[in-house]
């Protein structure tokens, strides 16, 4: 097992680097650029003062000059959109920025924001309670709906029970998150009908004046919706994955043979078919976890207006933020690797018997 884990690492690298380099040349190819964006404020065109939201829905703008390697150029000092090139990086080429990047990331320095004034790392601690707190919280209530439920309908397959859920899960699969996100306003948060929740922030604004149990009734208070939209945008792939798990196990031979020999059903079911059903289900916690706190929750983030690494990420590609862009994307994908190694060795602890070194390379 250790010599897997090492081997599990080292490729850790090649697969970083691969990552950072396509998105690299992606990033770097599409067009407005910061260069761009500070010519763009320059000429009178503030592009980025209405924020990214703004940018997408068509505020701000950049003019297109011919004969200028920026657009919007024309007509400003060469000499000062040297020094815009400069104070941005600008001034070397792709490859050796490439390279730079990659030596501070070796030394864990992720550089400073663009257009913000405080360094990537710090806009990421500065962040992620948010994501935490919504990727925590409906990663596990997902969990502990979606594995009983799964469970039950296997047993029960084919019956009223199981047709009836399946409708209710077909419906959760087909609409995302985003759009239980938006009915959930509507009904109970001063939409149209109901104010029964808070539909910005992660906190009140009196927070810090309540007592203990006031702060966490406040706490969860906010987080009923959003968490509530992604519960339900999310838990019918797990259902299923356990139902089928389950039903999987459940016609093996050696069920029957547990049968045979006059176990009860929850003894052959919770002490045969659990553990071997339950192995996929488990072990793919930690990437179902990042799953959902670094990607799932951007729109429920920006329609909840809550301040987390979704919409950090978002407005970092929108306003072209190369540092935070690259800094965030060699992080997460760094988390996301060791996920994928924490699920391998889940395998392990639920099933000894799984020896990943005796895999055929």
């Amino acid at each position: 097992m250790l010599a897997y884990i090492v081997r599990r690492l080292l490729l850790i690298v090649p697969t970083l680097l691969g990552i950072l380099l396509i998105n690299f040349i992606i990033v770097q190819a599409a067009p407005g650029g910061p260069v761009e964006q500070m010519i763009a404020k320059l000429e009178g065109f503030d592009a980025a003062s209405g924020g990214a939201t703004a940018r997408v829905s068509g505020g701000g703008g950049e003019v297109s000059v011919a004969g200028s390697n920026y657009r919007g150029a024309q007509g400003l000092d060469p000499e000062l959109v040297a020094e815009i090139e400069k104070m941005y990086g600008f001034d070397k080429s792709a490859p050796e920025r490439f390279w730079l990047m990659i030596k501070s990331y070796a030394q864990l320095d992720f550089g400073q924001s663009f257009f913000r004034d405080a360094s990537v790392v710090d806009l990421i601690l500065e962040k992620m309670p948010v994501s935490i707190s919504l990727g925590l919280w409906s990663t596990l209530i997902t969990y502990l709906i979606s594995i009983p439920l799964g469970i039950a309908k296997a047993t029960r397959h084919g019956s009223a029970f199981d047709v009836w859920t399946s409708s209710a899960i077909i419906v959760g699969y087909a609409i995302p998150a985003f759009l239980f996100a938006i009915l959930l306003i509507v009904l109970f948060a001063g939409g149209s009908y109901w104010d029964w929740f808070p539909l910005r922030g992660l906190t009140s604004g009196n927070f810090d004046e309540l007592s203990l149990g006031g702060k966490i009734l406040d706490y969860f208070w906010h987080l009923a919706l959003p968490v509530t939209a992604l519960v339900i945008g999310n838990f019918a792939t797990l259902t299923l994955l356990t139902k089928n798990s389950f039903l999987d196990e459940i016609g093996k031979q050696y069920v029957v043979t547990a049968r045979a020999k006059g176990l009860t059903d929850n003894r052959v079911l919770y002490g045969h078919v659990f553990r071997n059903a339950m192995l996929i289900v488990v072990a793919g916690f930690p990437s179902a976890f990042l799953g959902i706190f670094f990607a799932g929750s951007m729109l429920i983030e920006v329609i909840f207006s809550l301040d987390g690494l979704g919409l950090l990420g978002f407005e970092s590609i929108v306003n072209r933020d190369y540092p935070v862009v690259f800094g965030t994307l060699f992080i997460f994908s760094l988390f996301g690797l060791v996920a994928k190694l924490l699920s391998d060795l889940m395998y392990t602890l639920i099933d000894p018997r799984i020896d990943f070194d005796s895999r055929e390379n």
